[in-house]
């Protein structure tokens, strides 16, 4: 396990129960009292570490290299019936952006998301998350196939931004990301989205229009990285920590701007410590939610979401 900066005192503390726990085994000694106290204390920390989080470490939190990936959540949640789809029709499979079919307890639904990779060969592979044209191009296509069957769409949102490369701009970035926004307001199925990471600028927006929009706990969304955003304002990523508070990117923070529906809960420790139970939690949103949805009509659902994008932004002086 790796351990971010502000989670060191508990990888002190698991060393120590771990050599508690060999020294036992070793001298075959008595030492469940000292395991015990050392797992309270573990508890404890993590209580005190993850309930006050600030937005940049929430920010770490979301980047963390054993977080669970879109794959991670459709195959658990799919048990193994996933069945991914390829190509845009037009120029080619983007390998940063997935999508297919799949079952969730008996309820087949067109799962979407960004893409990242564990390790250099992987990541290269899939681009670090970042979508081509193509990429939004076949999650459209997608999307349309389970308008035809009437099946709900599931978006799961991981990437620091669509891919700004020369070429990308060439093939129509700008063009393939409104295209997605302006369908995705009129699909006549339910659109389930959740942030389970980063869900940066355009790149994220360009598969996050929905029926129930819900952030992971420790994920954010933004239109600018923090990053980006203390490079513009102060000529320096020295200030990335002042800008991720500014930005107001967490799931809390866009709770109370009602730009979100809801915030799923991830597992003390955070969905990279407990995957098993960050699966659980997700799971059950997606279930909820496509329940809620599926009670609407198919005219009162698209109207409820076009009402809904429309009204964010709107102030009264």
């Amino acid at each position: 396990m790796d351990y971010l900066e502000f989670e060191k005192p508990i990888e002190d503390l698991i060393e120590k129960l771990n050599q508690a726990i060999q020294l036992g085994r070793e001298g075959d000694l008595d030492v469940r009292s000292t395991v015990a106290e050392l797992e309270k204390k573990i508890k404890k920390t993590r209580k005190e570490i993850y309930e006050n989080l600030t937005p940049w470490q929430k920010v770490q939190m979301s980047r963390h290299p054993q977080r669970p990936y879109t794959l991670d959540y459709i195959n658990e949640l799919t048990k193994g019936d996933f069945v991914e789809l390829h190509g845009d029709r037009g120029v080619k499979d983007d390998k940063a952006m997935i999508g297919g079919w799949g079952t969730i307890d008996g309820q087949t639904v067109m799962f979407i998301g960004q893409q990242k990779g564990r390790n250099t060969k992987q990541r290269q592979y899939r681009n670090f998350g970042m979508a081509n044209p193509e990429g939004y191009r076949k999650a459209l296509r997608l999307m349309k196939m389970a308008e035809k069957f009437g099946k709900p769409v599931v978006s799961l949102i991981d990437t620091p931004g669509a891919f700004p490369g020369l070429e990308a701009e060439e093939r129509g970035q700008g063009e393939a990301i409104a295209r997605n926004l302006i369908e995705m307001t009129k699909l006549k199925v339910p659109i389930i989205c959740v942030i389970i990471g980063e869900g940066a600028s355009g790149g994220a927006l360009g598969i996050g229009i929905g029926d129930r929009v819900l952030m992971m706990e420790h994920s954010w969304y933004s239109v600018i990285s923090p990053e980006n955003c203390s490079t513009i304002l102060w000529k320096s990523w020295e200030f990335k920590e002042k800008a991720a508070t500014a930005l107001k990117l967490t799931s809390d923070d866009m709770m109370k701007n009602k730009l979100i529906d809801g915030v799923i809960k991830e597992p003390l420790g955070g969905a990279h410590t407990f995957p098993e139970k960050a699966f659980i939690n997700v799971k059950k949103a997606i279930k909820e939610s496509i329940a809620e949805c599926k009670e609407l009509k198919t005219e009162k659902l698209v109207k409820i979401r076009m009402d809904k994008f429309s009204n964010m932004g709107v102030y009264k002086e």
